[in-house]
């Protein structure tokens, strides 16, 4: 009988979550969805000085933005809690012991000010530097004399001689001289585990089967294995997949688009669609033409064995546009809720101010916008005219639409128009920019163009005749009285 497949996340809460850790939680959880394994998320929170609770709930929000529930881990207990390794010393300390009574491992009292030292002197010496073992000379007795008399140590892992080697999942074997490794510490003099340490002891208790992270862990896995085979646990397989990238090929960071999960998410980006385009970087379905993949179509086409070794690279252009696509097929009550919470957070509205009308007052807005949208948030970005009426024009097209001959007096007509009406609907007000402009016997265009200017700041949007109906009779006059008072005063000051 096979074993259950067992995978983990094992973030560290020291910041936001990226996209990079965004997509190996990804096809950790698509994995284990795949195979009927079982999902852990676990935290790794033994850097104290880092780590922050915030940091922690900002992760975990992640993760359930983006539908990547976890079958064991923080708020859902498994056998094998608890799931922040801040809370599993005693584990550590158990397993340190052993690698102490069988020679596995040796106390080192080497300040750090003497191994920089060290260190420069055989560097100076055109040498790679690798500790020199000075401290695994120490007799019990002179270990436990200086440990009596409060000397400050940490403990190091001994590297035998020969190779390590594993076989990973998407590069096949993997093979290190031990020569390249260094004898690393285990438990640093405060007393708490390093990263390698932890994550083995942690996998191993864990019963984790699969380990699939990012390849900037490879030279991890050395160490690892050793740590395993020296503690007598089962290696797990190990599949490293490759770095998200920019555009320029350099690690992804802010200058190609933000890194991070909850930026997306506050921009109005849809967790289905970052979960789509998340797939796709690395993983090939080996449908050339297809684009679009639901949850269940991932989970069900998912295979390690077509995830490329090769760096992905993230394109910003590609993701917009998918999360466009999503948008265009997404419901109307959740873009409007994924709106007003927008509004909400930068502050453009109270939260009391979200009444059925104004609700409704949002639907009307997405309605108009979503098949321009690329993510929510570009309503407050690039419509703030449909929440304020004190907006900031475009002044270079202000200038280029309404200071040329008849602007103003063709938006004192379409002032004096509607007016007369009892509302702005679309048909209302398209019957009369068309009466007028036949009139004047000029083009609807130079009634639309200055008219979109005064009541919106900006040249483009929407349909002016939708724009109106939305903005409605009271909010249009003003603003189309606004604009002539700017008019003026750009005429008096000469520009």
């Amino acid at each position: 009988m096979e074993k259950t497949v067992r995978v983990r996340f094992a973030p560290s809460p020291t910041g936001f979550l990226h996209l990079g850790g965004a997509r190996t939680s990804l096809f950790n959880w698509a994995y284990a969805r795949k195979t009927g394994g079982v999902f852990v998320l676990r935290i790794e929170d033994t850097d104290v000085a880092r780590s922050t609770d915030e940091s922690v709930e900002v992760i975990l929000d992640s993760l359930k933005w983006l539908g990547f529930n976890w079958d064991e881990g923080p708020g859902v207990d498994g056998p094998y809690k608890p799931y922040y390794q801040s809370m599993r010393l005693f584990f550590y300390q158990e397993q340190i012991q052993k690698l102490l009574q069988t020679g596995k491992a040796y106390r080192c009292f080497c300040s750090a000010e003497e191994l920089a030292e060290r260190r420069e002197k055989t560097m100076a010496e055109g040498k790679n530097w690798r500790y020199d073992r000075k401290c695994l000379q120490l007799s019990p007795a002179e270990v436990e004399t200086r440990l009596s008399q409060g000397a400050s140590s940490v403990i190091r892992f001994f590297i035998p001689e020969g190779e390590t080697s594993f076989i990973d999942m998407l590069r096949g074997d993997v093979i290190f001289n031990n020569v390249e490794l260094d004898d690393f510490v285990l438990l640093k003099s405060d007393g708490m585990p390093t990263y390698n340490f932890a994550c083995v002891v942690d996998d191993a208790y864990m019963k984790i089967t699969h380990v699939i992270r990012g390849d900037d862990h490879i030279s991890n896995t050395p160490r690892q294995v050793l740590l395993y085979k020296a503690l007598g646990f089962p290696v797990p397989q190990y599949a490293h997949i490759p770095m998200i990238l920019g555009k320029d090929k350099t690690r992804l960071s802010k200058r190609h688009g933000s890194p991070s999960v909850t930026y997306y998410r506050d921009k109005g980006y849809l967790p289905d669609a970052m979960v789509n385009y998340l797939a796709r970087l690395s993983w090939a379905s080996g449908e050339e033409e297809k684009e679009i993949f639901t949850r269940q179509e991932i989970i069900e086409r998912f295979s390690l064995d077509q995830v490329s070794k090769h760096s992905a690279v993230f394109d910003l252009d590609k993701l917009n546009w998918m999360n466009s696509v999503y948008i265009r097929e997404a419901d109307q009550s959740t873009l409007v809720q994924i709106l007003v919470e927008i509004l909400i957070r930068e502050q453009v509205i109270k939260p009391n101010a979200v009444t059925p009308d104004f609700t409704h007052y949002c639907e009307k807005i997405v309605a108009v916008m979503r098949e321009r949208m690329k993510y929510v948030g570009q309503i407050t970005e690039d419509a703030r005219y449909f929440f304020t009426d004190d907006f900031e024009y475009d002044w270079i097209a202000f200038d280029k639409v309404l200071m040329n001959e008849g602007a103003e007096d063709r938006l004192v007509l379409c002032r004096e128009e509607f007016k007369e009406l009892d509302e702005l609907t679309v048909e209302a007000t398209e019957d009369v920019i068309r009466n007028l402009s036949e009139k004047q016997n000029i083009k609807a265009a130079q009634f639309i163009h200055p008219l979109r200017m005064a009541i919106s700041g900006v040249k483009g949007g929407p349909g002016l005749f939708e724009l109106l109906e939305i903005l409605g009779k009271e909010k249009v006059l003003f603003r189309i009285d606004r604009t002539l008072n700017q008019i003026k005063i750009r005429k008096q000051s000469g520009n």
